[in-house]
């Protein structure tokens, strides 16, 4: 069973920022990504980044979250900036087995990941 970890949440002010790490073996085969799940609503993506290192980003986290990869110490990052009182959600860190490529257009959707982590709770406050 693979393990996925995820570390890094907090509570910030809105505009503050954050660092959410994610281990997890052999990310450089991996394609992964990150989806947050707010209370009363749908879980819903929020980056994914393939093993080229190519990335998509949901409409309303583009250009404040940057999703990126240290192959070498297999962890998966996510930078938010700028962040906003409806970014408050549990974050969740995920993978696809090894070797699996992301889907072409790399969708956000959870369906294509096999493997998941606990959570990190992200508030923030207005």
């Amino acid at each position: 069973q693979v393990q996925v970890v995820e570390s890094g949440g907090g509570s910030v002010q809105a505009g503050g920022s954050l660092r959410l790490s994610c281990a997890v073996s052999e990310t450089y085969r991996r394609c992964m990504g990150w989806f947050r799940q707010a209370p009363g609503k749908e879980r819903e993506g929020v980056a994914i980044i393939n093993i080229l290192g190519q990335t998509n980003y949901a409409d309303h986290v583009q250009g404040r979250f940057t999703i990126s990869k240290d192959n070498p110490n297999d962890t998966l990052y996510l930078q938010m900036s700028n962040l906003k009182p409806e970014d408050t959600a549990m974050y969740y860190c995920a993978a696809r087995k090894l070797d699996y490529p992301c889907p072409s257009q790399l969708p956000l959707e959870s369906s294509h990941f096999h493997y998941w982590g606990q959570g990190t709770q992200v508030t923030v406050s207005s």
